[in-house]
């Protein structure tokens, strides 16, 4: 982050709430302009294609809490092993 970045945003922590929330809002809104106009499209394609994949049983759906478990060992060893 830049110094006048850092500036700007501890003097943005000093307003209120409300008025932090609002600049917030606008700051995420400039950020929209910057998506792929076809994302939406895309990812509602991919859900229908996984929702499809699960009700005829050609995939197998594992419990998130299983998944997330097995992810952090994989990320605990990977970390343990020297680059």
């Amino acid at each position: 982050m830049t110094a006048e970045a850092e500036k700007i945003a501890l003097e943005v922590l000093t307003l209120p709430t409300a008025v932090r929330a609002f600049l917030a809002h606008r700051l995420i809104a400039s950020l929209e302009d910057d998506f792929d106009d076809d994302a939406e499209a895309e990812w509602a394609a991919v859900i229908d294609r996984r929702s499809q994949e699960i009700e005829a049983g050609t995939v197998t759906c594992r419990p998130v809490a299983e998944v997330v478990k097995e992810i952090r060992a994989k990320l605990h060893v990977s970390r343990r092993q020297p680059s």
